[in-house]
């Protein structure tokens, strides 16, 4: 309340010339006066003022000065507004402790003298004045300590949205972040931290000497010289690391650290962040790997090209023309089915079927093979692609496919070690063996025998030429020790290698279409396996991948609109193999996968039996 204000005193008295004489002697005062007649006048005035000091007469006719005083303290609002007692008549002792009892603040006896009654006034008008004015600061306090505390409330509240924002996108980016005393050593973590280094925050102690002890070894001096730099210098760095898990992962990791100084040369805290980068890492080693490789194969083809133009013969251009063109669209079309395996393979019926498709037009029943489903390896595919091709382009130039009445045969057969394939013409004239071994017969042997260490056997008889292939199984077919190699964390999974009799074996087939499902079921049960399936949801998938007995598997890779990619986690682990089955484009597939053997609907069958007929290896960690 200002104090400049003028506050209200009440006069209570039955006689007016009383009032107008205490009016008189209180007007210096410079304060509002207000004249009550009676109790009730005075209650009325007290229930709708804000009354600072009340004067009240003792004795008054209807009711007194006491049971005024007693009616007044009952209201809680006037429970401590200053009460004065005057009295024409001499109060007993007993009297002034009853008034003081009552809440009574002084006691005036009549004769009246002006100057004490207006400092007695005085006195209780300033103490209400200043309880107002407390009153008015600690409501001022008290709103701006409300304010405060509802804008720290915001605040803290935005500092908490801010912190769980941070910590999600530590979370989504795999990081973590620290602080280090260096002084005492230790360090203090949030969750990503103890979740990018695979510990346990209950159990693991965060201190130097333990947090380096997982770093590897060979860049832990690294780690350190960074830190060291840092608090010599007062400025940040980074660093790119490995730290080896509980577990025995190795992740890359990349580190920043940031210092924190009162004064220079005098550290208070290190803090930095920790980025997981393994992935990118491992995507670096991949592009350097996939460049060498795409850069072997280019030099490859073309050496194989320049060979085919340098030593083909030929009486005319036109002739010599018709042969490169023929034998580099064979290196071709075994490479469109490499590059459709990722490189994994060939079918060799289907390289076979490839090749013989051009005379296949010219009569029905001309040409017939048979053999088992083999997936050959990339360089055993094109070796097999160029012999083929001068066989059957040697045919339709001198022999039973130069003439609607031959015959072609080619079949197959997989022994213990060996590959047994036999080319016989027959329907055409006796044929002789040549005197001079010409560019055809010179690139077959040359291939079969020089690179894969087989055998070469042709025979020439009245019927037509017979030409037999003896090879060994671990030139053309994946085996155990060309499957150990350097792989990655998470390439967990199995390549197939040597066919072996597949009965008894049980596949969990995964496949969200019902009609493919079945069509694929039937496929399995066709080439004697027992079948776990077909199971249409992700997650009786991984109930099945987890707890079944299986020996295998084929995984539609969307399955419900879910990726199969936790039940092929669960399969390497248990370290049974599988083959993916897509509609979509090969590139699609997760890159811890790239290597899984893959099939694009619609399915070819002869190319699942001979995934499925090869012995899986188990997967290498």
């Amino acid at each position: 309340m200002a104090s400049e204000e003028k506050v209200n005193i009440l006069m209570v008295d039955d006689q007016p010339g009383k009032l107008l004489s205490y009016e008189v002697i209180l007007g210096e005062l410079g304060e509002n006066l207000i004249r009550a007649g009676s109790a009730a006048q005075a209650l009325e005035y007290l229930l709708k003022t804000e009354i600072a000091v009340i004067l009240v007469d003792v004795c008054m006719p209807d009711t007194d000065g006491f049971e005024l005083m007693s009616m007044i303290r009952e209201h809680p609002r006037f429970q401590e507004t200053a009460i004065i007692f005057i009295s024409a008549v001499q109060l007993a002792d007993v009297d002034h402790l009853r008034a003081y009892a009552m809440g009574a603040v002084d006691y005036v006896p009549v004769t009246v003298v002006p100057e004490v009654l207006r400092a007695k006034v005085k006195v209780f008008v300033e103490l209400y004045r200043k309880t107002r004015k407390l009153e008015s600061f600690n409501r001022e306090l008290e709103r701006r300590v409300a304010e405060r505390t509802a804008a720290l409330e915001a605040s803290n509240a935005q500092l908490m949205e801010s912190e769980r924002r941070r910590s999600l996108a530590l979370t989504a980016g795999n990081m973590g972040s620290w602080d280090l005393d260096p002084v005492g050593g230790d360090y203090i973590w949030d969750e990503g931290q103890y979740r990018l280094y695979g510990v346990d925050r209950k159990t693991f102690v965060a201190d130097i000497k333990n947090v380096h002890n997982l770093v590897h070894l060979n860049d832990r001096e690294a780690v350190e010289e960074t830190m060291r730099r840092a608090i010599a210098t007062g400025e940040g760095g980074q660093m790119e690391f490995r730290i080896l898990r509980p577990d025995g992962e190795q992740r890359w990791c990349l580190g920043t650290v940031a210092v924190t100084s009162e004064a220079p040369g005098q550290v208070l805290r290190l803090s930095g962040c920790t980025v997981d980068i393994t992935e990118r890492k491992l995507d670096e080693e991949r592009q350097v790997l996939l460049a060498r490789e795409v850069d072997h194969r280019a030099k490859n083809a073309l050496a194989v090209v320049q060979s085919l133009v340098r030593l083909t013969r030929a009486e005319t251009i036109a002739d010599f023309v018709q042969a490169v063109d023929g034998r580099v669209r064979a290196l071709a079309s075994v490479h469109t089915l490499l590059s459709e395996s990722r490189w994994v393979g060939a079918s060799l019926r289907q390289l076979v079927e490839d090749e013989m498709a051009p005379y296949r037009t010219r009569q029905s029943g001309q040409i017939s093979i048979d053999g088992p489903p083999i997936l050959l390896l990339p360089a055993a595919a094109q070796t097999f692609a160029l012999a083929l091709h001068e066989l059957a382009t040697n045919a339709a130039k001198y022999g039973a496919l130069s003439i609607n009445v031959g015959h072609v045969k080619l079949k197959w057969e997989l022994k213990a070690k060996n590959l047994v394939l036999i080319w016989e013409e027959t329907g055409c004239a006796a044929v002789y063996e040549p005197a001079r071994k010409g560019f055809g017969l010179t690139v077959i042997k040359a291939s079969i025998e020089g690179q894969l260490g087989g055998k070469v056997t042709p025979e020439w008889s009245l019927e037509g030429l017979r030409c037999t292939f003896t090879i060994p199984r671990t030139k053309i077919m994946r085996t155990p020790d060309q499957n150990k190699r350097p792989r990655s964390a998470d390439d967990k999974f199995a390549l197939p290698h040597a066919p072996e009799e597949p009965a008894g074996r049980r596949i969990l087939l995964a496949e969200d279409e019902v009609l493919v499902g079945r069509m694929v079921h039937d496929m399995l049960v066709d080439f004697g396996f027992n079948v776990v399936g077909p199971i249409t949801d992700l997650a009786g998938a991984l109930s099945a991948a987890e707890n079944a007995a299986l020996d295998g598997a084929v995984l539609d890779v969307n399955l419900g609109g879910e990726l199969i990619y936790p039940v092929a986690k669960v399969l390497s682990a248990r370290g049974i193999p599988f083959v993916f089955v897509t509609g979509y484009d090969g590139d699609s597939i997760d890159e811890r996968y790239a290597e899984v053997p893959l099939l694009r609907k619609p399915i070819e069958p002869q190319l699942l039996q001979g995934l499925l007929m090869a012995r899986p290896l188990t997967a290498v960690a």
